[in-house]
């Protein structure tokens, strides 16, 4: 093994995805979706050769481990293919140890290893993971079951880590019968969104506009550690297209908003009985939290307010695609006793920007825009917001998880009240009542939003201090709350930059910010991408930093010449 080893770790599952750790601090991951395209596109041979070596070359180096992990998909029945593949497109020798990790235990290590934490309790919930008989940790249950939840208590200190798994919650995988709180979520979402493009970002967004209490449907049975769903929430989700969210609705919009803050209320509710459990059972002041289910915004800003945890720490991917950062972590420290210094000061994992891949897309540039070199990038930035135009900013690494966080951004001014509708619209193709994300530079965090602490990852909801709402359309939800994300110099030093120069030169020191992406597509990976989101979409400008890209053709300014439809209430 070399004094700096290096461990690959493959997520097999949803959002498939591969993680690169070398020596004691270094992590590169990409997830499959941003080069084919498909969103939570799942791990499939073929994957390394055609994906992500070409993407990721420093995978071709010498590799010292390899982890795998599975969810409880058919994937893990051709566990000898995958392996031959490994060892054919790495070139791995016949000695270099390939180890299979269960899908929980990946969460886990991709969340406790990298926070800032000594000790903790561990939680992961998501819809399902490994089958008992696939589990690492030791587990006495049919080997069919499927893992929905899992609780653990996590240390480190001079030996290493210690993650001692002190119970589950298992099912059989009849979704006739579901039980575990992140089935309960996926069916929530697939009853508002059935064609299986809905997340739970936007069952959140959509429930400020129902009422919770208007269909009568009861809380979640919680039983301990273990969550089941009673007979009426079977019967509203057996209901076909009853609840489903229509474009343009009218009458239905209510009927959706009243399931989705159903839904929400309860999964809070459980959520809080679930830590509340772990929280006596461990003792413990800290907790981490993962799986997809961690996702969920406003659950996440009622367990950092009011949990009996005093500190709550979400991964930035806490999802399936982070699992392969899971998979190195546990291969570092587990496996070869190598410990690791990672941490989740940032979210930019992607592969290193090439300069001259940016040389090269705007070289390409199609007639229909036009390329300048600004003297000073921030600042025609910020002329541009404050004209009311939106921006995508393109630089540096991509970030691991789903959110942007300010390496692929649209940006915009959240002064304009059209600007939220105009980008759901026109850039990202979303439903009207999503809110944007808030970018604020961190010594003016507090004094805009009710934060007590560092936001650094966009994870959880806070209330916009009620003197800043009006002057705020663009980030205020109609609950009166944001997505705020911190942003901070030494982790973002372009992007607190860019906010210094817009609060200096608007007095506002908040920017609105989604993804740079187009109508159902991923985070923008490549320079090509940013520049057909540009193309395809509403956006005005692009900045591929050090390049500032126009189009010769602008599209409509909000509040100008671009007004929103009538919203269906």
């Amino acid at each position: 093994m070399a004094l700096s080893p290096v461990v690959i770790g493959v997520n097999r599952s949803r959002d498939g995805s591969i993680a690169l750790a070398r020596g004691p601090g270094s992590v590169h991951c990409l997830q499959k979706e941003r080069i084919t395209r498909r969103r939570h596109h799942r791990g499939r041979l073929g994957d390394l050769p055609d994906h992500y070596l070409p993407r990721l070359p420093p995978l071709a180096g010498p590799v010292d481990l390899v982890v795998e992990s599975y969810s409880s998909g058919a994937e893990i029945d051709d566990l000898a293919a995958y392996r031959a593949e490994l060892r054919e497109t790495l070139g791995l020798g016949q000695d270099t140890p390939v180890v299979l990790l269960s899908h929980h235990l990946s969460h886990l290590y991709s969340a406790f290893p990298p926070s800032p934490f000594e000790e903790a309790a561990g939680l992961v919930v998501n819809a399902q993971g490994s089958r008992a008989r696939d589990l690492t940790e030791p587990v006495e249950a049919p080997g069919d079951l499927l893992e929905v939840s899992s609780f653990y208590r996590c240390a480190r200190g001079r030996g290493g880590y210690r993650a001692e798994c002190l119970a589950k919650q298992l099912w059989n995988g009849d979704w006739t019968r579901p039980a575990g709180l992140g089935c309960f979520s996926a069916l929530l979402t697939r009853m508002l969104w059935p064609s299986g493009e809905g997340d739970a970002g936007q069952v959140t967004d959509l429930a400020p506009f129902g009422d919770p209490d208007a269909l009568g449907l009861p809380g979640l049975d919680v039983r301990g550690h273990e969550v089941f769903i009673p007979r009426p929430w079977l019967d509203a989700f057996a209901q076909g297209a009853a609840f489903r969210y229509v474009v343009n609705g009218g009458s239905t919009f209510k009927r959706s908003a009243n399931l989705a803050a159903a839904g929400q209320r309860v999964f809070e509710r459980a959520l809080d009985e679930l830590v509340a459990w772990l929280h006596r059972r461990t003792g413990l002041a800290n907790l981490v939290f993962a799986g997809v289910t961690a996702l969920n915004r406003p659950a996440v800003g009622r367990l950092v307010r009011a949990s009996p945890f005093r500190e709550v720490f979400v991964p930035p991917s806490p999802h399936d695609g982070g699992t392969a950062i899971g998979c190195a972590l546990y291969g570092m420290i587990e496996c070869l006793g190598a410990g690791s210094a990672f941490r989740w000061t940032d979210d930019f994992l992607g592969p290193d920007p090439d300069p001259a891949e940016v040389e090269a897309a705007v070289r390409a540039l199609p007639e229909d825009l036009a390329a300048e070199r600004p003297s000073d990038l921030a600042g025609a930035i910020a002329g541009l917001l404050a004209d009311g135009r939106t921006v995508g900013l393109h630089q540096g690494r991509s970030e691991s998880g789903p959110r942007a966080l300010g390496n692929r951004s649209v940006l915009a001014d959240p002064r304009v009240p059209q600007m939220r509708d105009y980008v759901n619209a026109e850039v990202g193709g979303r439903e009207w009542f999503r809110p944007l994300a808030a970018l604020v530079a961190a010594e003016h965090a507090e004094r805009i939003f009710e934060l007590d602490r560092p936001a650094p990852f966009a994870q959880y909801t806070a209330g916009v201090r009620p003197e800043h709402r009006d002057a705020l359309p663009g980030v205020t939800h109609v609950d009166g709350s944001a997505r705020p994300q911190t942003v901070r110099p030494d982790t973002a030093p372009f992007l607190h930059g860019l906010l210094t120069r817009w609060h200096a030169l608007t007095g506002c020191p908040v920017l609105a910010c989604a993804s740079l992406s187009g109508p159902g597509e991923p985070l923008a990976e490549t320079p090509e991408h940013a520049i057909g989101t540009l193309r395809g979409t509403g956006l005005h400008a692009l900045a591929l930093p050090p390049y500032l890209i126009r189009k010769r053709a602008e599209p409509p300014v909000p509040g100008e010449d671009w007004q929103p439809e009538a919203l269906p209430l």
